[in-house]
């Protein structure tokens, strides 16, 4: 029998990891305490199971997958219901959080007794056609997630500490986001300024493969923007030795704080982008 795994939550990632290990035939339990009628879709969608907290705990994975600002109060509230109990699942935090904030997550889960695991995810979602995120792990227990490999996701083990694979994701994230900040940032000044159609031009003169990437990753950031926004805080204070990156990050964070209420909003802004790099026929 395959192991049994407690995912919580079930956003596109949670329920998409969820969906695909459920595939493979593992019990893939989570809670749908205070969740929204779309996450208990979603988890239903996947073959995920709801259980109590209590249930989640006698897993034999727990993978937490949230809102960076949420990853710290659910390792806090399965440490109190793990530490009265003699079974100990791993618990595997995949969230985009700091290194620094995934040790003082690490720490809550080591006194409850659990083994930890940090994971950063790097990917989309899986997808239909069998592609999906690699789950990069560290620390002294990383091995133990191996054995999730087997189900359909793809394991990668760093030799690191814990907070290795949280750097990794925060390296790989402040590059592909960033630059998708700066492109829409762009963009959009372009617009305010009557440079558009001009822009729009050179980028099919002179960045014919730059151009695809962006077509791609701006409009896939709409629905995303607000999420983004913890993500470049913990960014920020990854980068804050460098006091300069450190600025640029908490810029970027605005920036998405303010497109995501354009796109809850008027769209204005959404609107901009969409004209700007819709495909020529």
């Amino acid at each position: 029998m395959g192991p049994t795994v407690a995912v919580v939550a079930q956003g596109a990632m949670g329920a998409g990891v969820g969906g695909r290990l459920a595939e493979h035939g593992v019990r893939v339990v989570t809670s749908l305490e205070g969740r929204s009628e779309e996450s208990a879709k979603r988890a239903k969608a996947a073959g995920m199971v709801a259980v109590s907290d209590q249930e989640l705990a006698r897993a034999d994975f727990f993978l937490s997958i949230l809102p960076p600002s949420d990853a710290l109060a659910l390792a806090e509230k399965m440490a109190g219901l793990i530490g009265n109990s003699n079974h100990k699942p791993v618990y595997v935090d995949c969230n985009a959080v700091s290194p620094p904030t995934k040790i003082e997550i690490g720490k809550v889960i080591a006194k409850c007794g659990a083994p930890f695991i940090d994971v950063g995810i790097i990917g989309l979602p899986p997808q239909k056609d069998g592609s999906g995120p690699w789950l990069h792990a560290s620390g002294p227990e990383a091995q133990r997630f191996s054995a999730i490999g087997p189900y359909g996701v793809n394991v990668n083990i760093i030799d690191g500490p814990v907070g290795a694979a949280s750097a990794l994701k925060m390296s790989y994230a402040g590059i592909t986001k960033g630059v998708t900040a700066l492109g829409a940032m762009m963009m959009l000044a372009a617009t305010r300024n009557g440079a558009a159609a001009g822009l729009r031009g050179e980028f099919d003169r002179n960045q014919p493969n730059l151009l695809p990437w962006f077509q791609r990753a701006i409009p896939a950031m709409y629905s995303k923007a607000y999420r983004f926004v913890g993500e470049m805080d913990e960014i920020a204070d990854f980068v804050g030795d460098d006091p300069a990156a450190r600025k640029m990050f908490e810029a970027i964070s605005e920036f998405y704080t303010r497109f995501a209420a354009d796109y809850e909003g008027k769209q204005e802004e959404t609107a901009a982008l969409t004209e700007i790099l819709k495909k020529k026929n």
